[in-house]
């Protein structure tokens, strides 16, 4: 009997350890998808032209240079397009934070006239595709440039109202966050300043924001990323009024012909992909930059949203 038991007890301890190296062969499998193609980017971005037309070459240049990142950095105009991309985005960041706590404590707090309805609305602008709004959008500011006298297309104003009302990148998504995390908080809390004579804005601000520091970060980064990262709304308002990092990557081909047919004419020169995966690094290196500083209350932040207030 005792042997039977210690057999079991060998086969049930074989199988969690077949178990979890399955689950661990999984989750690098996983991994792998996702981090292959920046280690492509890291590996062609040090890579002569002549590694690149190597076919021997797969992952390890046989000449490293960092040529790449001068002349992607070159082409891209990084000292101004990395200057007007950190203040564009983090602007646009703390206007689309600000309006969306203000909305969702909203949303979470009070219960005010055609409340679900104004919920619902919310719900079909993230619904609806993003082309399908901006021909309207682009109307509206066309009519307001004409009755105000100045120009509104070409210029940041459009996107800064828009983050300001609370239709800029994914505002739904942001506001749907402190909806939920709000909800999470005790009303008690909220009761207890009142009592102590706080108005609603002291109560947002010193109960509410303050315990909910973490959310705001996560929701601040979530759309600085996409701010960072858009190039369709901010094409068709912004336009080339503001030289932008992930604007002058979109067009880096061009802009790259251009570079090259002025500087240097040779073949291997103009086929050399090394030179678009440096710029391409260039542009995400900022971001995970970022994050690197504060990922610690990043998870934390991710993980606040899932635990109850009560």
């Amino acid at each position: 009997m005792r042997n039977l038991i210690f057999s079991k007890g060998r086969i049930g301890s074989r199988f969690k350890l077949v178990l979890k190296l399955s689950i661990y062969f999984v989750l690098v499998c996983i991994s792998f998808i996702y981090l292959e193609p920046i280690f492509r980017i890291i590996s062609m971005t040090f890579m002569s032209g002549k590694d690149v037309i190597d076919p021997s070459i797969e992952w390890l240049p046989k000449n490293p240079s960092t040529d790449n990142l001068k002349v992607a950095a070159d082409v891209l105009k990084l000292k101004s397009s990395l200057f007007n991309s950190i203040w564009f985005s983090a602007l646009m960041a703390f206007a689309q934070t600000v309006v969306s706590a203000l909305t969702g404590f909203a949303f979470s707090r009070y219960n005010f006239k055609f409340k679900k309805l104004w919920f619902v609305m919310l719900l079909v602008a993230f619904i609806l595709p993003v082309p399908l709004l901006m021909i309207p959008r682009l109307m509206i500011f066309i009519s307001g440039q004409t009755i105000l006298g100045f120009n509104l297309i070409g210029t940041p104003i459009p996107q800064i109202l828009m983050a300001l009302s609370g239709q800029g990148v994914y505002s739904t998504v942001l506001i749907l966050i402190f909806y939920n995390f709000f909800n999470l908080i005790p009303f008690s809390l909220d009761e207890a300043a009142m009592i102590d004579g706080a108005n609603p804005l002291q109560v947002f601000y010193q109960i509410v924001v303050k315990i909910s520091f973490s959310t705001v970060l996560v929701v601040f980064l979530f759309s600085f990323v996409w701010n960072w990262n858009e190039t369709y709304v901010t094409g068709t308002l912004v336009r080339n009024s503001i030289e932008l990092l992930p604007a002058k990557l979109n067009l880096f081909d061009s802009a790259f012909e251009t570079y090259a047919s002025a500087v240097k004419s040779s073949a291997q020169f103009k086929i050399n992909e090394g030179y678009k995966m440096a710029a391409t690094l260039i542009s995400i290196t900022p971001l995970l930059i970022l994050y690197g500083f504060v990922q610690k209350q990043f998870i934390q932040g991710i993980e606040n949203t899932g635990i109850t207030g009560e």
